[in-house]
């Protein structure tokens, strides 16, 4: 944790050229649902009739605080070394992946399903042989 509170001071882009596009799916997604948080933060204090006649305009001003600290400390956090040099770790492994092509995925879609069904049929029959099975053998006890 004491790593992660020196970087929030920092303002400089741990290895900025590497791993840029896994950076900036993860700030993207950690930035999301911040926003989403914040955004059901204000729904809930603006129906607060506490905090609308004491602090006016407060539904505002507090999510925006709070959001602006949360994109910072988003921001920081892709930066630091550690998790800056696993997420361009993620992506050098990623760019060695061979992806299907369309009719070769859709190939290996259609046989998962046919697996998954097939498996789902079998298993229905054991199911209904044990329940036969049992519904005579507790019939001859």
């Amino acid at each position: 944790m004491g790593e992660f509170l020196q970087e929030l001071v920092h303002f400089g882009v741990y290895k900025g050229s590497q791993g840029r596009i896994t950076r900036q799916l993860t700030f993207a997604a950690i930035a999301l649902t911040i926003a989403l948080g914040l955004w059901r933060l204000h729904v809930n204090l603006k129906f607060s009739p506490w905090l609308t006649a004491h602090l006016p305009m407060a539904h505002y001003w507090i999510p925006g605080i709070l959001l602006a600290v949360g994109l910072w400390a988003a921001f920081r956090l892709v930066n630091m070394p550690s998790f800056a040099d696993f997420l361009i770790a993620v992506e050098a492994e990623m760019a060695k992946v061979s992806w299907p092509s369309r009719s070769e995925l859709f190939r290996y879609s259609m046989v998962v399903i046919v697996v998954i069904f097939f498996m789902a049929f079998l298993l229905y029959g054991f199911d209904y042989l044990w329940q036969l099975f049992f519904r005579y053998v507790l019939r001859l006890f």
